[in-house]
């Protein structure tokens, strides 16, 4: 090992005299004649090797920035869905915090009553203490039950009808204001049902 980096060393020393150019073009070509590891043939061969490498080099580096550029396109594509989700997200919170705070703002608050209406939320039976007046609003349609929260509110009816043209989910209760059309040949339409029974 010694040997061969003063072969090492003192070809670097007859290299500076023959022209940093010449270094520069065979210094391990001749580095290697010189020190017996290879003969002429594999130095051309080396040569020829690496000359081929530089020109394929080029095409390869191309290859890798036409490679480079479309995964930085298919990022891009990405981080802007990734950002639309986001975004779609954020705005579907601020509707949401929206509507609830609308709902907060109008909701009935003299509820407190001895009446108890029934209604399914969830597929669970639910119950809520109101007055009588409201009972009847309620099963005419003028007034809604909306989710607000952990617990329930009324609400009037054009403002259950904004809250739904925004979004769902919240109006749990609301009855139509509409008769409903009966068919004609319906042998029950004679046998109107009440909605206000209490059971």
């Amino acid at each position: 090992m010694c040997f061969l980096i003063f072969i090492i060393r003192s070809s670097r020393l007859k290299h500076r005299y023959l022209g940093d150019k010449e270094m520069a073009k065979n210094a391990l070509q001749a580095q290697l004649l010189k020190a017996g590891l290879v003969d002429s043939k594999k130095a051309k061969k080396i040569s020829k090797q690496t000359e081929h490498a530089k020109r394929t080099g080029d095409s390869e580096s191309i290859e890798t920035k036409k490679a480079l550029a479309d995964a930085q396109a298919k990022k891009l594509e990405k981080d802007q869905k990734l950002n639309q989700e986001k975004q779609r997200v954020l705005e579907e919170k601020m509707l949401k915090a929206n509507i609830v705070q609308m709902i907060k703002q109008h909701q009935i608050t003299d509820t407190s009553g001895e009446v108890s209406y029934q209604f399914v939320d969830h597929a669970k039976v639910k119950k809520i203490a109101i007055t009588q007046k409201l009972y009847d609003q309620i099963v005419a349609g003028h007034v809604v039950i909306a989710r607000l929260e952990d617990s329930y509110a009324l609400l009037p009816r054009p403002l259950a009808d904004r809250i739904n043209t925004k979004m769902e989910g919240f109006i749990v209760v609301s009855n139509d204001t509409s008769e409903e059309a009966l068919a004609d040949d319906d042998p029950y339409a004679a046998y109107v049902i009440p909605d206000d029974l209490m059971w």
